[in-house]
């Protein structure tokens, strides 16, 4: 580090929505406490954040954007443009083949010129624990390193446990679990079943196979990293982090109120007209419904889901984003809109944070990401999960399960959601004061991590390390 120069963290998201929103959130916090910061995407994903801004930042290129001391960079992620980036194991391969070559040349320029992001060279590295093999880079250049993982710390534990796993023979050589369907890391932790792993919903077998070897390589990778951080907090996962010390929670990460213009790490723009419709509705009585940017609903599903929220009688606000439904357009039942009227709105993309906060919402229909978990936890709002794929399912184990912030809907023989479960599930929730009770207590917890308490304090302690 030059005289005079601020700390520069080179911040490496894998590309995907619920992983850049809580990087680009950590990339904040370290702008705040005094570094320069280079955020490093694929072109694919650049053009997306900066197609979504309100005001995209001048002088901005396909390949390189600027916000006070936050520069977004733009690197090749392996794939020709218009190529399904949707295909995970596909896209992990290539980003595996392309992107350690370009990432290296771009630290070596960056450094060269000695003037990235407002300061000197990149004195440390960020990667997403999904990109990992970017701490080998970082050795390689003799750069500090840490580790960032945007899900639960039980999936990252899980990850991090493959050798012993394999050892003990609970899983086999290509991730299969042996024997029963659930298998426990240790006692006070959940059990896991074994169809809820993370490499088990990532498509075909082909697929899964994939992302179960380059988990165990990312496992290994993420052995060199000096910090493994995660966007979580005790109250929520307290024996994992038992179970797994070197894992430090540094969550609840939200965005608070930033400047308009600032990167926010979405891919769509956000409605900006929520606010005030949610002012206009009374305290506790809007059904928020969101699935993330990944979920699909084929037809007869989406409408069941917009009858539900119909039939319940209370205001709703529902994100229907782009491709939520299968096919090209918005299947609504007919005269859906006419009937719903004022007490329905339906937007393209929500910003979400400031949703969940808001005294209007009632409850959040959810796809149980990990982000919206967190979100919803740290608003105090209760849940009615929806998984799609992925940990979302494990998500979902920990809301209904653990926490007893939520109910799960239940598909029918033919795996649809009706109308009619939505609705008592709904009247179910609404009706539990003991689930909205727990969920106030989590909303306590979550402010006291992120305000002084743990949270705090481990990205505090984080932060001085990467200065020294």
């Amino acid at each position: 580090m030059s005289m005079g120069s601020p700390p520069h963290a080179l911040v490496l998201p894998y590309p995907a929505q619920g992983h850049v929103i809580p990087l680009m959130e950590l990339s904040h916090r370290l702008v705040d406490l005094g570094f320069a910061v280079t955020f490093v995407t694929t072109e694919h994903t650049h053009r997306q954040l900066l197609a979504a801004l309100p005001e995209p930042p001048a002088a901005a290129t396909p390949t390189a954007a600027r916000s006070g001391r936050l520069r977004l960079v733009a690197i090749p992620d392996g794939l020709p443009p218009g190529d399904d980036r949707a295909d995970i194991g596909r896209l992990t391969e290539a980003i595996q083949r392309a992107m350690p070559g370009h990432l290296e040349e771009l630290i070596r320029k960056t450094n060269e010129l000695g003037a990235g992001a407002g300061g000197g060279g990149i004195t440390c590295v960020v990667a997403d624990q999904g990109m990992a093999w970017a701490l080998g880079v970082a050795k390689k250049m003799d750069l500090r390193a840490a580790a960032f993982w945007p899900a639960s710390a039980w999936m990252l534990a899980i990850i991090l446990s493959i050798p012993k796993l394999l050892e003990d023979g609970i899983i086999d050589q290509e991730g299969r679990l042996r024997g029963e369907g659930e298998f426990q890391l240790a006692v006070g932790m959940p059990a896991m079943n074994h169809t809820h792993l993370a490499w088990n919903y990532c498509g075909d077998a082909a697929a899964q196979s994939i992302m179960f070897h380059y988990f165990q390589s990312l496992g290994r990778a993420t052995e060199s990293s000096e910090f493994i951080l995660c966007n979580s907090f005790p109250e929520i996962e307290g024996p994992v982090f038992a179970y797994a010390p070197r894992i430090l929670p540094v969550g609840p990460l939200l965005a608070g109120h930033r400047r308009r213009g600032d990167f926010s790490g979405h891919f769509l723009p956000q409605d900006p007209g929520c606010a005030a419709w949610l002012d206009g509705q009374l305290p506790g009585s809007v059904i928020y419904a969101a699935f993330g940017s990944s979920t699909v609903l084929g037809r007869h599903q989406f409408q069941e889901l917009a009858r539900g929220l119909e039939l319940s009688g209370r205001p709703f606000l529902w994100v229907a984003r782009p491709g939520l439904a299968v096919g090209e357009s918005t299947p609504f039942p007919e005269g859906f809109e006419q009937r719903v009227g004022f007490r329905g709105r339906v937007v393209g993309w929500a910003p979400q944070q400031e949703v969940l906060a808001h005294p209007g919402v009632a409850c959040f229909v959810s796809h149980c990401g990990w982000n919206s978990a967190v979100e919803g936890a740290a608003s105090g709002v209760p849940f009615l999960c929806w998984p799609y794929f992925g940990d979302q399912f494990a998500n979902r184990d920990y809301i209904c399960g653990v926490w007893g912030t939520g109910l799960s809907v239940a598909p029918g023989g033919d795996g649809v959601v009706t109308a009619e479960e939505i609705r008592g599930k709904l009247e179910a929730l609404l009706g539990n004061e003991g689930i909205r009770g727990r969920a106030l207590l989590l909303r306590e917890a979550a402010g006291r991590s992120a305000e002084g308490g743990v949270g705090c304090q481990n990205l505090k302690r984080f932060v001085e390390a990467m200065k020294a």
